[in-house]
Formats: C-alpha cells, sequence, structure tokens
C-alpha cells in the first residue's frame, strides 16, 4: 500500500526542499539558541523572553499577512520571509546587546522550536492542496511533516558541530556558535532562489485568495481550540527542553543535540502513520488519541529521576505528540474552498503562534528558580485539555474528514 502520494510537480518538490532547508536551519537553531545566548551572558529569563519575542513577532506578520490574503500572494510571502532570514540570521551573529536581540528576534523568522511558527508554514500550506489531489491532500502533509521532522533532526544532531570546530580553531564558545547564525543567513540566500518558480504560481495555476466566507464560525472555533493547545506548546519549546536538560540533568550541548535529533528523527517516522490512521479513524479521533497519551509521556518526564529516564520518556512522546500535525494540516484545508485556504491557514496560525509566545517567558522564568520540569508538568496538562476540548467539540466530524480526501 502506498503510503505517499506522487509528487509530480516540481513546484510541490520546491516547496518540500524548501521545508527540508528550513527545518534543518530551525533544528539547529533550536539546539544552540540557549546555550548562545547563555555564552552572551543573559540569564534564563532573558533567555525565555527572547523565545517569545520569537514567537510574538512572527504571529504578528502571519496576523498581518493573513489580513491581506486576498491582495497578497503566498509566493510572494515565502521569499520576502527567505529575505528576513538573511538579516535576522546575520544581525543575531553579529550584534551583542540584548534589546536590539530581543526587536531582531521579534520581527524575523528565527524559531525556536520543533514545530513551526512563521508565515513560511501558512504560505506553504495553502499553495501545496493546489498541487495535489484532494485524495492525496493528507499524504502530502504527512510527507511535508517527514521532511520537516527529518531535516530538523538533522540539523538538531549537529549542534555540537560548531563547538568541536571552534576548539580546533580555539575560538571561544560565543564566536564558535555564531557560526550556526551566518549559516542560518546563507541558507535564506538559497531558500530566495528556491522559492523563485514557486512565487509565480498565482499566476497560472492557484487559485486566487479571499477572505473566509461562510466557514469563518468554524475556524474562529478551531482557532480558539488551537490557543490552548499552542499556549501549552509554548512551556515546551525545543529551546526550553534544551535549557531543561542542561540545568536538571546536567546535559552537554552534543547530549541535547543527540537528544532533540532522536525525538525529531521518531516524530518524522511517525507522521508516516497519519494518513492511513486518518482513513480509519477521522482527522479529528487521530489529532486526539495519539496527542493524549504524548502529554501524559510529558508529565511524566518531569518527574524522571535521571537524564536517561526523561529522555527515554520525551522519545516515546515523540512517537506520538507530533502524529496529529498532517492530519490538523489536512482537516483545516479540507473544511474551507479553495479560495479560502490562505486565510484559513493564517487564521488558525495566529491564534497558536500568539498563545505559544505568551508561555517561554514564563517558562524560563520558573526554570530560572527552579531545576524541576514545572514547565513540561503545565504544558501537557494544557495540551491534554485541548485534546478533549477538541473532541467534544469536533469528535463527531471525524466521519466529514474522512469524506473529504483523507488519504
Amino acid at each position: 500500500m502506498r503510503v505517499l502520494p506522487p509528487t509530480t510537480d516540481p513546484r510541490a518538490t520546491r516547496l518540500l526542499v524548501a521545508r527540508g532547508l528550513r527545518a534543518g536551519a530551525d533544528g539547529l537553531v533550536a539546539a544552540t539558541l540557549t546555550a548562545y545566548l547563555a555564552s552572551r551572558g543573559f540569564s534564563a529569563a532573558r533567555i525565555g523572553l527572547l523565545v517569545t519575542a520569537t514567537l510574538l513577532g512572527s504571529a504578528m506578520v502571519v496576523l498581518a499577512v493573513g489580513s491581506r490574503a486576498d491582495r497578497i500572494q503566498p509566493g510572494q510571502v515565502l521569499r520576502g520571509c527567505a529575505v528576513a532570514m538573511v538579516f535576522t540570521g546575520a544581525l543575531f551573529a553579529l550584534v551583542p546587546w540584548f534589546v536590539p536581540l530581543l526587536v531582531v528576534a521579534a520581527f524575523g523568522p528565527l524559531n525556536p522550536s520543533a514545530g513551526d511558527v512563521s508565515a513560511f508554514l501558512p504560505a506553504e500550506q495553502a499553495l501545496l492542496p493546489s498541487l495535489v489531489g484532494a485524495e492525496h491532500r493528507t499524504a502530502l502533509f504527512a510527507r511535508y511533516s517527514l521532511v520537516a521532522f527529518g531535516a530538523s533532526a538533522l540539523g538538531a544532531a549537529l549542534a555540537g558541530v560548531p563547538l568541536a570546530v571552534g576548539r580546533r580553531l580555539e575560538w571561544s564558545t560565543q564566536p564558535s556558535l555564531s557560526t550556526v547564525f551566518w549559516l542560518y543567513a546563507v541558507l535564506g540566500v538559497l531558500l530566495v532562489f528556491v522559492y523563485g518558480p514557486v512565487a509565480k504560481l498565482h499566476r497560472t495555476d492557484a487559485v486566487r485568495s479571499t477572505r473566509l466566507g461562510e466557514s469563518k464560525a468554524r475556524i474562529r472555533k478551531l482557532a480558539a481550540l488551537f490557543c490552548v493547545d499552542s499556549a501549552g506548546g509554548g512551556f515546551v519549546v525545543t529551546s526550553l527542553i534544551a535549557l531543561w536538560l542542561d540545568r536538571r540533568h546536567h546535559f552537554s550541548l552534543a547530549q541535547v543535540g543527540g537528544a532533540l535529533a532522536a525525538m525529531q528523527m521518531l516524530s518524522a517516522l511517525s507522521s508516516l502513520a497519519a494518513p492511513a490512521l486518518a482513513r480509519r479513524f477521522g482527522l479529528v479521533r487521530t489529532m486526539v488519541f495519539t496527542h493524549l497519551p504524548a502529554n501524559a509521556l510529558l508529565i511524566s518526564a518531569a518527574f524522571a529521576p535521571s537524564g536517561r529516564s526523561a529522555v527515554a520518556l520525551l522519545l516515546a512522546r515523540a512517537l506520538l505528540s507530533q502524529m496529529d500535525v498532517p492530519a490538523r494540516q489536512s482537516y483545516v484545508m479540507s473544511i474551507v474552498q479553495p479560495a479560502e485556504r490562505a486565510a484559513a491557514a493564517a487564521y488558525t496560525n495566529v491564534p497558536r503562534s500568539l498563545a505559544a509566545a505568551a508561555t517561554p517567558a514564563l517558562a524560563g522564568w520558573m526554570l530560572g528558580r527552579s531545576n524541576f520540569g514545572w514547565p513540561l508538568v503545565i504544558g501537557g496538562a494544557l495540551k491534554a485539555t485541548y485534546d478533549l476540548l477538541l473532541l467534544h467539540q469536533f469528535g463527531r466530524s471525524a466521519s466529514e474528514g474522512r469524506n473529504n480526501g483523507v488519504r
């Protein structure tokens, strides 16, 4: 049985390649960001505030783009974000002061989490369904997630390389880790060219974007629920998991990178099961019944007596926690008209980013005062609450998901 559809459109392939490049950069940045900021002399509270700024700024950009979905085409957004990557990477490498970095974090597409919170995401989500039949929509989003988590795992696995190379060159920690952000800027330049043909997609193939119509009430309800999930996720973004492993279990940067890479790889492999589960149980039930046990494992990791057992629980969580991503993306696209996809993607991603931005600073404050995994406990509890509310509000529409091209 074929799990993923053949992607024959070269523009779809370009979008998947671009997603891989971005995810690789995000994985490396997420694993090294806290160590880099600590080498600049920033406290855990300030690090948490910077993480909040990246998420809040991304939400504002997505909101601005989404409000003009009928005038700004997704392909243009992608190239604009790629250019922003170049400036963000260079400025993070060069600027040593907290306040300027806070501004750069707010306006750039830097991503400290395992998922994507930037304006890249809704733009790509709006374009992908136009390049494949409805019967293959969920499978294409599964491939999209597979590429993202796999590349992010590779990026995290390389987290120890900059320091190792720096030691050979007799560099200190700060200049060694600044190379990560120079690489981030270089990848931004590469993405400008990768997105080139995709930026012209709307002129011939894609349906011209409009604002939300009859589906607005349902999308609003989903967006509200996604806020609960993302608020919980903000407590456990990848950079803060890295900080917790360092503070609680004294992991080295190489150990943190290895653990995060393994988590991302398991998440990548698990996304392959989403289309089959969605066909069998429907999109909503697939989202809920893979997510609930993952959140129980997340809470359990906070009470783990050793670093090894904590990582084991986090790895078990990774097998389940991201299986809902392609199902969620496919579900949102299935309940709106093709012309509404860009607006729907922005409308559901903006609240997610805003809610996720509200909690990392609080998590950083907690970790600055206690090494116990309170962020894991609170984050897991909030995400489990979202699962139960989603099942209650949309569980009966799971059969609808199966009938809307879930393959």
